[in-house]
C-alpha cells in the first residue's frame, strides 16, 4: 500500500465520520418535528424552523450533500429528500445539484492529480485497469454517452461514477455538466417526494417512492448490461 493510499484512506474515514455527525445532527434537530408532520401544526412548525436556520440551511444541506458523495458508498437519497422537504420539489433539486456540481469537480481533480490511490478504496485494481484500457471508452463521445447513460438512469451507483470520470479521457467541464445535470430525473424523484411528505401528503410520497423503486430496479438491469459490455 502506497503513503497516497494512506492518505486517501484517512481522508476517508474522516469524511465519513463527517456524514455521520451531520446526519445525527439532523435526525436529532427534526426527529422531533417529523413525529408531527401529519398534524398541519406540525408540517408548519417544521417550515418555521428550517426558515430560522437562515443561510445555514441551504448550506448545511449542500454541506452534507458533497461529503455524501465524497464518501460514495452511503445512498444520497435521504439527503434529496431531507433537501425537498426543506426547499420544495425544485428548490431541493436547485440545492443537491449545486453540491452535485462542487463534489464533482473536487473529486474530478482530486482523482486526476492521485489517480488509483485516490479510488482504490472503492475499486479493486482489476476493474480500474479494465476502466481505463475499455476500448469503448477511448473514444471521448462514447465516454460522454456512457456517464450520461449511467447518470441518466435512476438506480445506478451515481457517485461511484463521479470518481471513475477522472481516469477517463474527457474534459473536465463536460464531465461536470453530465455529473450534475443528467442526474435530475432521479433527484427530482426525491426532492418531490420530500416536499410532499412535509405537506402531508403522505399517499403521493409512497406512491413516489414505489414507482421511483421499480424505475430503479429497472434501471439496475439495464446499467448492468450497458456497464459488462462497455467494460
Amino acid at each position: 500500500m502506497t503513503s497516497n493510499t494512506k492518505v486517501m484512506k484517512i481522508i476517508k474515514l474522516i469524511l465519513f465520520f463527517l456524514v455521520i455527525i451531520l446526519l445525527t445532527f439532523f435526525t436529532l434537530k427534526f426527529l422531533p418535528l417529523f413525529k408531527n408532520l401529519s398534524t398541519q401544526d406540525g408540517q408548519i412548525a417544521f417550515k418555521e424552523t428550517i426558515t430560522n436556520m437562515g443561510i445555514f440551511s441551504p448550506l448545511a444541506i449542500i454541506g452534507l450533500m458533497i461529503l455524501q458523495i465524497l464518501v460514495a458508498f452511503l445512498p444520497g437519497e435521504p439527503v434529496e429528500v431531507l433537501a425537498g422537504m426543506c426547499f420544495g420539489t425544485f428548490g431541493g433539486v436547485i440545492i443537491i445539484l449545486i453540491g452535485s456540481f462542487i463534489s464533482s469537480a473536487l473529486i474530478f481533480f482530486l482523482v486526476r492529480k492521485f489517480g488509483r490511490d485516490f479510488i482504490s478504496t472503492f475499486f479493486n485494481e482489476e476493474k480500474l485497469y479494465k476502466i481505463q484500457n475499455s476500448k469503448f471508452l477511448s473514444n471521448s463521445k462514447r465516454i460522454e454517452m456512457f456517464l450520461f447513460i449511467m447518470f441518466f438512469i435512476p438506480g445506478t451507483p451515481k457517485d461511484l461514477f463521479v470518481y471513475v470520470g477522472g481516469l477517463l479521457n474527457i474534459k473536465p467541464l463536460r464531465f461536470f455538466i453530465i455529473s450534475t445535470f443528467a442526474r435530475i430525473p432521479s433527484v427530482i424523484t426525491s426532492t418531490f417526494a420530500g416536499a410532499n411528505l412535509i405537506d402531508g401528503n403522505f399517499k403521493i410520497t409512497i406512491l413516489t417512492f414505489i414507482i421511483t423503486l421499480l424505475i430503479s430496479g429497472i434501471g439496475l438491469i439495464i446499467a448492468k448490461k450497458i456497464h459488462s459490455k462497455v467494460i
